[in-house]
């Protein structure tokens, strides 16, 4: 046998050139994961079933062509050929055409799960509850080494520093993870651990982020009486513990952002505040000033007089007025009874006494009008004004 030495670049070289001669064309039907489009405008992405996983690119020119966004979990048809990179001695296949073949599995079973709790409730928006402008206490769900909780331990230590900040550590994948994020989340509440959970991670393929669909936390998360922040992955990203928390962050930024409000931003907007209200009052005194200054003592006084002149004049007229309808009534009243008085002395029994006149009484007592009353010896009194006279009736002419 002949046997030469090959360096590593000889050998690559060969395996390129017998893969890409003999699979200048394949067509490949697989699950889309881990794309990732890049800032070149490519997009690297990976084509996987139950078996094996192979890596793909489109370049930019042929991503154009495409009538739909390639999402992590798609079930997709793609024709290309393989390509060797050197580098770092992989294969990949070349994306020349796209089509989408059918729902993944992934996407299928979460959207199935999906319904399932929804129909129970668990995403109901009345479940939600709102969270403490400013919590005590931030706990975090998640890996302690993942670049996650350093952004989020960064972001409250800028925002609100001296919170208390509290990691509840987990795997974030991985087929443990579902189960040790549920029950880091039940801690959290029988210990009363913070005011405020954040459950989460950073970005990651659909697989990798499956953990946080999974029912144990998604039902771990409804059942939170502790609000609860989901931050899985990153914008596009997205979970099933998402709909059932009270808030979705887009990331575990963002998380960290909602959970805090700045205080240095608090303080300022009481400081303005504080200010806006002296700056009222000072612009209302100021005008109450101006309003006043005509409203001197001297002037208060003559607006005083002014306006209570006229009402004495009225009640001097009404005065006066009233004294002399008094007066007259009074004078008339007088006069009636005078006359009434002279009416009465007219008709007094005195005043005829007083012109001479005597009232002659018989034995009885009894007043004697007619003469034929009187027998002739009868005994009579005779009364003038003053005494009494006795005499006897000698004749009697009627």
């Amino acid at each position: 046998m002949n046997e030469k030495n090959l360096s590593v670049s000889e050998l690559t070289e060969l395996i390129r050139n017998c893969l890409e001669g003999s699979f200048s064309f394949v067509m490949v039907e697989g699950e889309i994961s881990n794309c990732r489009p890049a800032s070149s405008g490519h997009l690297y992405f990976s084509l996987k079933d139950s078996g094996a996983k192979i890596d793909a690119v489109m370049f930019r020119n042929r991503l154009r062509t495409l009538n739909f966004e390639p999402k992590d979990g798609m079930l997709l048809r793609v024709r290309g050929s393989l390509s060797v990179y050197a580098p770092r001695g992989t294969y990949s296949i070349v994306a020349e055409e796209m089509e989408i073949a059918g729902a993944g599995e992934i996407l299928a079973m979460l959207e199935k799960r999906k319904q399932k709790l929804a129909a129970e409730g668990l995403f109901d928006s009345e479940r939600k509850k709102p969270l403490p402008r400013f919590p005590a206490a931030v706990g975090v769900v998640s890996s302690p080494t993942g670049a996650a909780v350093r952004d989020i331990l960064n972001i409250l230590g800028r925002r609100a520093a001296g919170i208390k900040v509290i990691i509840l550590p987990a795997p974030v994948q991985g087929d443990e993870a579902a189960e040790a994020i549920a029950a880091r989340i039940r801690q959290a509440n029988n210990w009363q651990l913070a005011d405020v959970l954040i459950v989460g991670r950073g970005g990651g393929s659909l697989e990798d982020l499956l953990p946080f669909s999974e029912e144990s936390v998604v039902r771990a998360v409804a059942a939170s009486n502790i609000p609860v922040v989901s931050a899985v992955g990153h914008e596009i990203d997205w979970a099933l513990s998402d709909f059932a928390a009270d808030l979705r962050a887009p990331t575990p930024s963002a998380a960290a952002e909602l959970v805090s409000e700045s205080r240095a931003a608090a303080v300022g907007a009481i400081q303005s505040m504080a200010e806006n209200i002296k700056t009222v009052m000072m612009t209302r005194l100021e005008r109450a000033k101006l309003l006043l200054k005509p409203f001197s003592i001297a002037d208060m006084e003559y607006r005083f007089r002014a306006i209570l002149q006229p009402r004495l004049i009225r009640f001097d007229d009404a005065k006066d007025s009233l004294v002399k309808a008094i007066s007259d009534r009074s004078a008339s009243l007088g006069n009636r009874l005078e006359k009434a008085a002279a009416v009465l002395e007219a008709g007094s029994p005195l005043a005829v006494l007083e012109r001479g006149f005597s009232v002659v009484l018989d034995e009885a007592g009894r007043v004697i009008r007619n003469s034929a009353d009187v027998k002739k010896g009868e005994r009579l009194c005779i009364r003038p004004l003053k005494g009494k006279i006795h005499a006897i009736a000698e004749s009697i002419e009627i």
